[in-house]
């Protein structure tokens, strides 16, 4: 008796399905993966933008609907006196508060990263500041400013000397919030530790056996290799430096003739006093391009001034 005929394994007109290779199974794996941070990515950051965008040609006062008006919110800002100084009083603020705070962050790496006892105990010290921040860091700072009571006033008055109005003075007002932001230059600090360490030891040694002292190898090999990390801080304070607000509204609420007015805390004023959401929602988009300009003009200068090891430029 014949064996019964077992079927075909493929049958005739039927394609034969190909085994997929391991990089396309990582491929696939890869877009299922990453697909829940995609979907949060378009709904939670790419979405809100284009809403943004859409309000910021509106006037919309939260309580009606949103009425277009194209671009007069961007035109209204060139005659608004109050914007042109928030946006002085910003550029003031990031022009002083960044250089410094890249110095004072440098200066205490450099400190730091020296090899003395109890050296992790003197890190934790420097960087537990940049921790606590937020309302509890502008309270502190509102009372060591009061110009009646303040701490620092009556450290002055110890010395023979009478201290400014600080907060309360249109003329140094600005001044102490920008004091007041090199609280949080512990994570600044910590970055560049980080940068300092990465640069070979055999490097420095090498330098100071050809005789180099100690301010030569920082000028001449320290710096130079630390420049990226220089570059990565300069991006990161002058983005958090243009949003600052939380100082700005609970120490001065604006200052003495809109002394320390910053642009966010004109944005708010407009979204959430002033209930002009459409206008608000205009200047952060004004503010989203300057940040942009400004961060673009840094990188594509940057190859005149950072070094790579390794690299020309």
């Amino acid at each position: 008796m014949a064996a019964p005929i077992s079927a075909s394994p493929n049958p005739v007109g039927r394609p034969r399905r190909r085994a997929r290779t391991l990089p396309q199974q990582r491929a696939r794996m890869f877009y299922i993966l990453i697909l829940p941070w995609f979907i949060g990515f378009v709904l939670l950051y790419v979405g809100p933008m284009l809403l943004s965008l859409a309000l910021s040609l509106t006037r919309w006062n939260l309580l009606n609907s949103p009425k277009f008006i194209g671009w007069q919110n961007y035109v209204d800002m060139a005659h608004d006196a109050r914007y042109w100084q928030s946006l002085k009083v910003t550029a003031i603020y990031v022009a002083g508060g960044v250089p410094l705070g890249l110095i004072l962050a440098l200066l205490l790496a450099l400190l730091l990263n020296q090899n003395v006892r109890g050296q992790s105990v003197f890190r934790t010290i420097f960087y537990l500041p940049s921790v606590v921040s937020g309302v509890a860091v502008s309270v502190l700072f509102l009372w060591i400013f009061n110009p009646e009571f303040g701490l620092l006033n009556n450290l002055l008055s110890y010395l023979g000397i009478s201290g400014p109005g600080w907060i309360a003075s249109v003329d140094w007002s600005l001044f102490s919030l920008i004091l007041t932001s090199l609280w949080g230059i512990g994570g600044t600090m910590l970055i560049f530790l980080a940068g300092l360490q990465g640069i070979p030891l055999e490097l420095q040694e090498a330098a100071s056996l050809d005789g180099a002292g100690a301010m030569q190898r920082f000028w001449s090999l320290t710096l130079p290799l630390l420049t990226p990390t220089i570059l990565f801080n300069l991006i990161l304070l002058i983005i958090f430096r243009f949003q600052d607000f939380t100082n700005a509204y609970v120490m001065t609420n604006g200052g003495p003739l809109d002394s320390t007015l910053f642009y966010v805390f004109y944005i708010w004023l407009n979204a959430f006093q002033f209930m002009s959401m459409g206008y608000a929602t205009a200047m952060a988009w004004v503010l989203f391009m300057i940040i942009l300009v400004l961060t673009v003009i840094i990188f594509t200068t940057s190859d005149r001034w950072v070094f790579y090891m390794g690299g020309d430029s």
